[in-house]
This record gives structure tokens, C-alpha cells and sequence, in this order.
């Protein structure tokens, strides 16, 4: 068994994949072209933006975001302590101060009133993290941030094709972010991500940070870097977006089977008018050490997203003595199980069957 089966999916859509491979190595051009166009074009149309971006990583596409906007070095950033590094990590990296604000423990998502009472007059940025696959309250995000003249910013690495109200993650925020990791729920071959803004003149800015600053070749408005999506990335992924629909389909009928048979655990609560894309299917269970030794007996794989908060990283030594309750509590408990539109039924009832015997 695999905690997400790769190779399932890559047979599935085998020959579309080689071709396009194939097609990219003879024609030799590997940096831009049609391919990236085409992809950016229907991940737009898909997420329902004017504008999709795609870039080297879900973390260049925090980066690009922080520095297309004007910030001071005094500027804070309200983020979570209960995510992946990248998030708080993007912050520092651009010279600004991360906020480490709780959870609530419903969807594992940033606890509204606590984002309200973070808010300085230094707040440049609220980035909501959809964790787990599943968006905040993103409008009520986006009015808190417009009364305070802050911007709002969708860390959608793991919630790309989820929905809140009709609307798709990436299609709320100001500016949304989201990540093509292999195990994301659209996955590339390495490292890929993407921006989504609606503003054209944003859009243009971001578009120049990531090639080195260039409005031309060889001439620098700003000092950018190099985050560009290479195009064999962007033609796999591509291929995967004609098939991303069924795969979220196929994941909604997999969770509810984990949600009806799951004992001795507290499954996911998926909040009213929202769609989760699964990108982890996680439970809280009691004994953690318990749960995982019996996974580890019976060879399931299993994870642990995430171990340790981010206020309580070395790295973060300034922030180690803050408390951030439902964090701490959800760090001890979390587990993630094996989950992907090709988990079988009989690997299903495998994980099922470990939870029965507590």
C-alpha cells in the first residue's frame, strides 16, 4: 500500500503523459512556450481568475506574492502556527514579521477572532492557510482585511480544486497561492506552483519578479529571481487537469467511506457550503504513539502533518514561549491516513480495520 499511489495515477493516464513528455524533448524547447500558456489559460478557466501564473514551487509562489506587494520592514503578517513552514518561512525571508495566530479545531483553519484581535496598525497581510484541503471562511476573511486596508492571502498549496460557497480555492483572496507537489491533489513530476490574481497590473508585476526582475532581456526593473514553471512540468500537469474533476469526485466518495466506518478517531468536519479537495485525509485520535504502532505491525503508511507548531521551531526562538491552545493540542493528535483517488477499497478497509480494534 501507498500513502498516495502515484504510479496508479500516472498508469491511468499513461500514454496522454508520454506524449506530451515525448513531444517536449523533440521539439528541445524546455523554459515557456505554448504548453505553459495553455496550462496557465485552463487552470485560470478552471479556478475561474484572470490570471494563473505558474511558477517553480507552492513556495516561490508565497515569496513572489510577499514581494509584488510594497511592503516596510516593520509590516506584520498574520499567519498559523499550525501549517508547513513555507508560509511563515516566506515571511522572514522578505523581511517582515510573522504573527503566529491559532486555530480552531473544527477545520484546523486560522480561529477568525483571533485574526481580528492580531490585527496592528504594522498588519500588512492575512495568509489563510485552506489546510487539510479545506478553504476558511474566505469571504469574511476578505471583508475583515478590506475594513483594515490589509491584503488577503490564500495559501492554497494543499486545497486546489476545493470550494467554499460555489467558489474555488484560489478565486477569493486577493492573491491566492497554491502548490503542484507531487502529493498534492494536482500533482506535477517535481516541484510546481501557481499564483491566481484577477489584477492586471499585479498579474505583470509577478510575471517579471519571476524571471530576474526582466522587462526585457537583460533589463531589470526590480531584483526578482528565477521561479519560472519549466514546460514539461506544465504539460504533465496539464494532462492532469483534464482528469482533476473525476479525482475529486473519486475523493469525495473515498472520504465518505473513511467518515461512516472510522471508530475511535474524530474525522475531518467538513464545514457547511465547503468541498473539500482531500489533499490528507486527517483524524485526531487520542494516543497517537498507540495508533501509529499498530499501523507500523500492520506495515499501512501513515503521517504526521505537522509534529511540531511553527512558534515552537527553533528557528522561531522568539516565539517559543507563546501558547497557541488548539494548535499544540492538534500537533499531539493529528494523524494522516493513506488517501488518493486510487486508494482501493480493500487498502481502505485495512486502515478501517486498525481503528476497529482500539
Amino acid at each position: 500500500m501507498k500513502f498516495i499511489n502515484l504510479l496508479a495515477q500516472y498508469h491511468a493516464y499513461k500514454q496522454e503523459i508520454d506524449t506530451e513528455i515525448f513531444n517536449i524533448l523533440e521539439n528541445s524547447s524546455f523554459i515557456g512556450g505554448s504548453q505553459l500558456e495553455e496550462f496557465e489559460k485552463n487552470l485560470a478557466s478552471f479556478v475561474g481568475v484572470k490570471h494563473a501564473i505558474g511558477c517553480s514551487s507552492g513556495t516561490s509562489a508565497l515569496d513572489l506574492s510577499l514581494k509584488a506587494l510594497k511592503e516596510d520592514e516593520k509590516d506584520e503578517v498574520i499567519v498559523p502556527s499550525f501549517t508547513f513552514i513555507a508560509t511563515a518561512e516566506m515571511v522572514v525571508l522578505n523581511g517582515l514579521k510573522p504573527v503566529f495566530v491559532d486555530i480552531n479545531t473544527q477545520d484546523f483553519n486560522l480561529n477568525f477572532e483571533n485574526v481580528k484581535k492580531a490585527i496592528t496598525p504594522k498588519t500588512k497581510a492575512v495568509i489563510a492557510v485552506s489546510m487539510f484541503g479545506q478553504m476558511s471562511d474566505l469571504e469574511s476573511l476578505n471583508q475583515l482585511c478590506e475594513e483594515n486596508q490589509i491584503i488577503l492571502i490564500e495559501d492554497g498549496a494543499q486545497s486546489f480544486g476545493a470550494s467554499f460557497k460555489g467558489r474555488k480555492s484560489c478565486s477569493i483572496a486577493q492573491i491566492s497561492c497554491t502548490s503542484f507537489f507531487p502529493s498534492k491533489p494536482l500533482g506535477a513530476y517535481g516541484d510546481g506552483g501557481a499564483i491566481f490574481v484577477n489584477d492586471d497590473d499585479l498579474a505583470q508585476k509577478i510575471r517579471i519578479l519571476l524571471n530576474h526582475g526582466q522587462t526585457q532581456r537583460y533589463k531589470h526593473e526590480f531584483i526578482g529571481i528565477n521561479a519560472r514553471l519549466d514546460t514539461l512540468q506544465a504539460a504533465i500537469l496539464n494532462v492532469k487537469l483534464k482528469h482533476f474533476q473525476k479525482e475529486l469526485e473519486k475523493r469525495q466518495v473515498i472520504a465518505r467511506i473513511y467518515d461512516e466506518n472510522l471508530k475511535n478517531c474524530k474525522v475531518p468536519e467538513i464545514k457547511k457550503h465547503c468541498i473539500s479537495a482531500y489533499a490528507q485525509y486527517s483524524v485526531l485520535v487520542e494516543n497517537r504513539a498507540k495508533v501509529i504502532e499498530a499501523f507500523e505491525k500492520a506495515k499501512v503508511p501513515y503521517a504526521v502533518h505537522y509534529p511540531i507548531p511553527l512558534h515552537k521551531q527553533t528557528c522561531f526562538k522568539a516565539f517559543n514561549d507563546l501558547t497557541l491552545k488548539n494548535t499544540e493540542f492538534v500537533s499531539k493528535h493529528i494523524l494522516s491516513l493513506p488517501f488518493s483517488a486510487f486508494l482501493s477499497e480493500d487498502e481502505q478497509a485495512r486502515v478501517i480495520e486498525i481503528f476497529a480494534k482500539f
